[in-house]
């Protein structure tokens, strides 16, 4: 379960007032366009109760009738300082993740799924600053160096909230308020913030520390804001998401809320669910070979109702009827054993993404998928053994045999250095992060802090790493490392081509030969990785 709090005061203006009027309450704006016409906060509440069977809402006392419904608790707050101090009190001791929501928020249920299930153990939505496109009449505009600038305390705006947050590739560096500076500030949080639970005491920490600080705060500045900022501060690795290709906005008026059910109209939230339910990280072959159309088959399944075991089971048995037809020795035999053993992978991938897609997990699917992977693999090399044995074409096959059991050890060796491995890095206690006061008030101690920190860790064996992470960003060099660890999709591929196309003895050459590769780059990395 997530422990859901919802903020019911918004913060004071530091934009023009919202289109239509003075703000209003999320529980007095009508979302019109939706089925039973509920308020905004009504149907905000449904969604939070969706994740906490009684979440709270932290409101002013004048406010505080409003928000009151048969379930969820109201809890009120005079000020900023309030807030923090409720905030603090509804964590302290909780085993349970946190989501922080405005209680002014029109968002997806997919954008909530997706915040609350991100690995990071901190997250926050923020929206960039756009860039201006620059006029080419005029001389381009001469930026100082980031080491260089000053940190200000910026008073421009995004969508009625302050551009006084500063992100990185995959991270918030540092936040700021109408007391805390920031060194060229390029984003503002929208409100939305995720928190595991091991997160949680520092929260109620900061938290606290921030309301014996509240008379330092600007009426805009947000309580999401000053937790981030506290967060940060603490070293606390917030990382930071878009919206992407889904729908969050702040409505303050009705006017505002017509505006935004318009919008989020135009967005097809059933296609990013379906988007999400594709793993980002997949190999070449997998990306543009099989999850172009998996995706699909997934979602008709769904809809039927099958389960992702049902949908493993059919993965399984695909790979032993493409064992069997390998094991014929036939060239058909060797063509539909292809034809069977790509399809069984295709289903592999379908059992996962209708997991994702149909909200439906569970440890026994967990298990069947990571142990019958290797099931099939492994009868698919006994059949295209047998199959060469069968044939006569390699005498009594004896050499055929000594390829196959090589390959399977080379694979299970493979296997046993990637889980190692991962079990041994998730003991490792990640490097800290500098940290820095809260009566500070400005950032730049913090950023000379992270920079002595990029660049102690950018000589030897960590620098040699970073320069590898960073060639990355080039998609060539992105495909090949996907491709030389040769992962499943790689490996299915291979057997499916060589099997079809020329002999057993092929296929099993180009997986040692392949899988020796992998497994030389992938021990190299490990023992680099753990030097580092």
């Amino acid at each position: 379960m997530t422990r859901v709090v919802l903020l019911g005061a918004p913060p004071g203006p530091i934009s023009p007032p919202p289109h239509g009027g003075q703000p209003a309450l999320p529980a007095a704006i009508t979302l019109r366009s939706l089925p039973g016409a509920p308020s905004a906060y009504d149907r905000l509440l449904a969604q939070a109760a969706a994740l906490d069977p009684e979440p709270t809402t932290i409101a002013r006392p004048g406010d505080a009738a409003a928000y009151h419904r048969p379930y969820g608790r109201v809890v009120e707050s005079r000020d900023v300082a309030g807030d923090l101090r409720a905030l603090a009190d509804a964590v302290e001791g909780a085993e349970e993740n946190l989501l922080i929501l405005p209680a002014d928020s029109l968002v997806h249920d997919e954008l909530i799924y997706q915040i609350t299930k991100a690995k990071r153990g901190a997250i926050a939505l923020v929206v960039r600053q756009e860039r201006q496109e620059q006029d080419e009449n005029e001389p381009p505009e001469e930026e100082v160096p980031i080491e260089e600038a000053e940190p200000e305390i910026g008073d421009k705006v995004i969508e009625g909230l302050p551009q006084r947050t500063r992100i990185g590739r995959s991270r918030i560096i540092s936040v700021g308020t109408a007391y805390h500076a920031v060194t060229r500030p390029n984003a503002a949080l929208l409100g939305p913030l995720h928190l595991h639970q091991r997160h949680l005491q520092t929260l109620a920490e900061v938290a606290r520390e921030l309301a014996d600080m509240a008379h330092l705060f600007g009426p805009e500045d947000d309580v999401t804001e000053l937790l981030v900022l506290g967060l940060v501060r603490r070293g606390v690795s917030v990382g930071r998401r878009g919206r992407r290709d889904l729908f969050f906005r702040r409505v303050r008026s009705q006017a505002e809320a017509d505006e935004a059910l318009a919008e989020m109209a135009g967005y097809n939230e059933d296609r990013a669910r379906l988007d999400n339910a594709v793993k980002g990280a997949d190999g070449f072959f997998t990306t543009f070979f099989v999850s172009t159309y998996s995706r699909f088959i997934a979602r008709w399944a769904a809809r039927r109702g099958l389960t992702p075991n049902q949908v493993t089971l059919i993965s399984i048995a695909l790979g032993l009827l493409s064992a069997g037809a390998f094991a014929t020795g036939t060239r058909w035999g060797a063509v539909a054993g292809g034809v069977l053993i790509y399809f069984a992978f295709v289903f592999d991938c379908v059992d996962g993404q209708v997991a994702r897609y149909a909200r439906k997990f569970g440890v026994l699917g967990a298990w069947l998928d990571a142990t019958f992977d290797r099931f099939k693999e492994y009868a698919v090399f006994v059949g295209l053994a047998v199959g060469a044995t069968v044939s006569g074409q390699f005498g009594d096959g004896e050499g055929v045999w000594t390829l196959a059991l090589v390959a399977l050890a080379l694979q299970s060796v493979k296997h046993l250095l990637d889980f190692s491995f991962g079990a041994a890095n998730r003991r490792k206690a990640p490097v800290p992060l500098p940290t820095l006061d809260l009566t500070v008030a400005d950032d730049r101690p913090l950023r000379e802090a992270l920079e002595q920190r990029r660049a102690s860790r950018s000589t030897g064996v960590r620098g040699l790493l970073k320069l590898w992470t960073k060639a990355g960003k080039f998609r060539p060099v992105h495909w090949a490392r996907k491709m030389i660890v040769f992962p499943i999709g790689e490996r299915f591929a291979a057997i499916a081509i060589t099997a079809a196309f020329f002999n057993p003895r092929v296929t099993f050459l180009t997986l040692i030969v392949w899988g020796g590769i992998a497994a030389t780059y992938t021990l190299t990395g490990r023992l680099l990785r753990s030097l580092a």
